[in-house]
């Protein structure tokens, strides 16, 4: 079962290669995102990493939330389904 977990907080220089390779420590990605302005397509500073399984995934947000990224503390957590509007 795949996992889907939040990051935030993203300095904005960092996009999703390197989002991927930042988390790529914990077990297999299937995907890495980070969320950019549709118009400017500068990066939001926050992205989503898909893991392969749920343990890889839990262990990421143990280790990485609070972590400090180029000076930035990152926001991890389990990525919740979007709430309509």
């Amino acid at each position: 079962m795949s996992a889907k977990i939040y990051v935030g907080n993203l300095p904005f220089n960092i996009g999703q290669k390197e989002l991927g390779e930042l988390f790529a420590q914990f077990g297999e990605i299937s995907e890495a995102v980070v969320i950019s302005d549709k118009y400017s397509g500068r990066s939001k500073g926050f992205g989503f990493v898909t893991f392969a399984d749920d343990a890889a995934a839990q262990k990421a947000i143990a280790d990485m939330d609070g972590k400090e990224i180029e000076g930035r503390p990152l926001k991890v957590n389990e990525a919740k389904p979007v709430e309509s509007r």
